[in-house]
This record gives C-alpha cells, structure tokens and sequence, in this order.
C-alpha cells in the first residue's frame, strides 16, 4: 500500500526499516544434536530470508543454569530440550513468556493421560518421546546375547559388562529414563533394580550422545536411551534395534520462548515453524527419527515407523513431572555418589554376586544362599528411603543455591556420606557374595 502514496525509494526504506525491526538473529537454546538443528536451520532460514538461527549447545542441566544467569534482554530466544521438568523449573522461575500464537490447534491435548501443552501456555509439546533399550545386533550375536525386552533383563548375568547408560546429572533424557523407572515401580524397587542393572554397566558417559553413539559403532552392546537414539541409529543404516520396555513413558520434548528474549518476534515465528505440517515432518528423516506430536493422519510418515499413540497405551508409567521435578536434585545427587563415582566399585560387587549365584545354582547350599541374598540386598539398597525423599525440607535442601555457604556445607556432607557408604556397602556385598561362593562345594 505504502508505495501507492511514497515514491518507491521511500517505501523501500519504510520497508527495510520494518523487516529489520524483526529480522535478525534468533538464538537458540538446545540440548539436541547437530543432526537435527541443522536441518531446522536450514529449513526455517529459507522461508525467512534475513533471519539466522544461531544454535547453542547445552546439555539440559546448564541451559537452565545459563538463562537463570542472563539478565533480561541478554537471554536466548527459545529453549528446546527433551525434559518436561526442567520446562516446569524455569516456568516457575518464572523464566519461560506465553506465546499462544505458536500453538498448532491441530496438536492433540493429551498423549495418553499426559498433556502435549502446558496448561499455563507456557511451553508446548514439539515431538513426542518413550524410554527403551538400544543395541547393536552384530555385538550382540558375536557375543551370542539374546535381545532384551525388559528393563530387568538387563540385571541379568550374561550383559554383565555390555550395557551403557549416562549420567542423569549431565543428561536430561537420561534422567527422565531414571524418573520413569522410579515410578513405575516405586523408589526402594526402582533404585534396586537400577543399581542392579548399573552394576553390569560397562560405562556411565559425560553426554547423553555417548550413548548411542558408542552402540552404533560397537563399543557397546546394548544401550538405556530416548528412543529417537535407537531410532535413529536403526533408520540411519547401523545395525541396530531398538524396543520400548513395558515399564516406560510417553512424555513431549518440549519448546518455549524464553522470557527476557532478545528477539521475541522471529523467535515465534520459529516456534510456529516447528509445530507447522512442514517443521513436524522434518522429524522423519532418518538421522533425526523423532515422534511428531501431529497425528500421523495429515502427515507422510515412513513405513513401518512407530505408532507412539499405541505405545502409549500401552506404557505402564504415567509420567509425573511435577514428581519428578521436585526431586530432580536429589535423584541425579544419588545416582552420581550410588553410581557414576563409585561404578568400579558397583561392578566388582556385581561380578562377585554372578559368580556366587553361578556356584550356588550348581552346587546348592543353604548357608550360602543366604549369604548371596545378604550380599544383593546391601549392594542394591537406596541409601535414602522413600520417606526422606517425601520430606518438603529435605528436597527443598538440594533445590537451594549451592553458592551459599552454608546450604554448600550441608549438601556437601551428605553427598561425601553417601559416597562413602555406598563404597562400604559394595565393599561388604563383595566380601558376602565372595563367602557364599566358597560354600558351594
């Protein structure tokens, strides 16, 4: 309209002046691989000449740590990552800004009982997730393994040495797969089964990526992973599988606009693209393998692709991110004393635990029985009870500001306790499982 009534020069500059208020960089926040954010990049940028997305890689944990850091004005534009807590911390931080003009109404509410969008609007679902089992067919035939089909099978003698997982403190998908298993079968069962899978871990890796990235190339056998890990591995042409466990969740990874954004306006207009018909299919390709939270009717899905809707149907855990969320602190904290810094320790109790179950299936005996039991119920016992965990002040304790000194003092000796008792009771449960061995004669 504007060059009806101003020469065309002046209508351009009007124009420039416009585009450029909104235009720019849009600077993106993401724990997400490479593999995925370049072909988001590219795509957006081409329907959006003269806007860039700039990537910035961090793993869950420290994104919310990074934008809690910034000052208004200096923060990232979007935050994009697998795990609904940590969404719900930096909306009650108060750290996440509305942006309903993003939502596709085409989006279902709910995946199975869990709902896609925040109810406050304050984030929204962008593809949909379960928790599962990787591994690399080939190790696994070479070491002539059966295929697991259950988180349990993994505790079982012959994957001693053939399972990875990550930290749960460095990775955010890692500890989702942790949370959900602490659901579905309660805090005392779930950490044992845990400790006692992790005990036949071979590694706990810094980054969720070396996971996946380790099964895919052999390094290890079978791999506990977001399944768009063993999605991807599988449709990207290694030899791999991958099988949603009975005991698992389907929860939205999830994207927002980030309060205080520096470029709020093209920073929507991304959001929008990533829940669009065209943004939800990207999810397809083979090297980024994600569920789309669009229904598959108005989509061109591969064959053969996974119904994540029957999936969760089927899925035992209805996964509690407020649960989750409130505890978060002190799960990663146990896992890392329990496990990631003592995992030497938890093997060589393990490994003394098969070898006396080995002895003792074949040469029965009731003393030693047991001492094997005693043996297993030390080394895989949380060491801290549900109770402690379902007390406001204590949670509260981990959730506080380390960088006070005192709040620093407390956790601090609570963490050096549990590291120490953890290495006492592997220690004990080796020296029991070594005695039950010598009785099987």
């Amino acid at each position: 309209m504007a060059s009806k009534f101003f020469p065309t020069l002046v209508a351009a500059a009007l124009a420039t002046a416009f585009a450029g208020s909104h235009a720019g960089t849009v600077t993106v926040l993401t724990s997400f691989p490479k593999e995925l954010t370049e072909a988001y990049k590219k795509a957006f940028e081409s329907r959006n000449p003269g806007t860039r997305i700039e990537i910035l890689n961090k793993n869950t944990n420290a994104s919310i740590s990074y934008i809690k850091e910034l000052a208004p004005g200096q923060r990232p534009d979007v935050m994009w990552a697998s795990a609904p807590d940590a969404f719900e911390v930096l909306a009650r931080e108060k750290l996440l800004q509305a942006a309903p003009e993003v939502k596709n109404p085409a989006v279902p509410a709910k995946i199975g009982n869990y709902p896609i969008n925040d109810p406050q609007g304050m984030y929204y679902g962008q593809a949909l997730a379960g928790y599962g089992m990787m591994w690399n067919t080939r190790y696994m035939q070479a070491h002539k393994l059966p295929a697991p089909r259950e988180w349990m099978d993994l505790a079982r003698p012959e994957y001693f040495g053939h399972v990875a997982i990550s930290s749960p403190s460095r990775s955010g998908t890692t500890h989702l797969t942790v949370e959900t298993i602490l659901q579905g079968e309660g805090w005392e069962k779930g950490w044992s089964q845990l400790l006692q899978i992790m005990g036949n871990c071979a590694a706990v890796t810094d980054r969720s990526f070396g996971v996946p990235d380790g099964v895919n190339n052999g390094q290890f056998g079978i791999g506990m992973v977001i399944d768009f890990f063993g999605l991807a591995g599988k449709y990207s042409g290694f030899p791999v599988d991958f099988v949603y466990p009975s005991v698992t969740a389907v929860v939205p990874a999830n994207i927002a606009l980030v309060a205080g954004a520096k470029n709020s306006t093209e920073a929507r207009k991304f959001i929008a693209f990533t829940l669009s018909k065209d943004g939800q299919e990207l999810l397809f390709d083979p090297k980024i393998s994600r569920l789309p939270v669009l229904p598959y009717a108005g989509l061109k899905v591969p064959a053969n692709y996974p119904n994540i809707h029957e999936v969760a149907k089927k899925a035992k855990v209805q996964f509690n991110s407020e649960l989750s969320e409130s505890r978060y602190e002190v799960v990663v904290s146990m896992f890392d004393q329990m496990v990631t810094f003592r995992l030497k320790d938890l093997q060589a109790a393990t490994r003394a635990i098969h070898e006396a179950d080995r002895r003792l299936r074949a040469r029965p005996n009731a003393q030693g029985a047991a001492l094997l039991k005693q043996a297993r119920d030390t080394a895989y016992a949380p060491l801290v009870g549900e109770a402690n965990v379902r007390n406001k002040e204590f949670v509260e304790l981990f959730r506080k500001n380390r960088r006070e000194v005192a709040v620093s003092k407390q956790v601090t000796g609570l963490e050096e306790m549990w590291s120490s008792k953890a290495r006492a009771n592997y220690e004990r449960a080796r020296d029991l499982a070594v005695q039950a061995a010598a009785l099987a004669k």
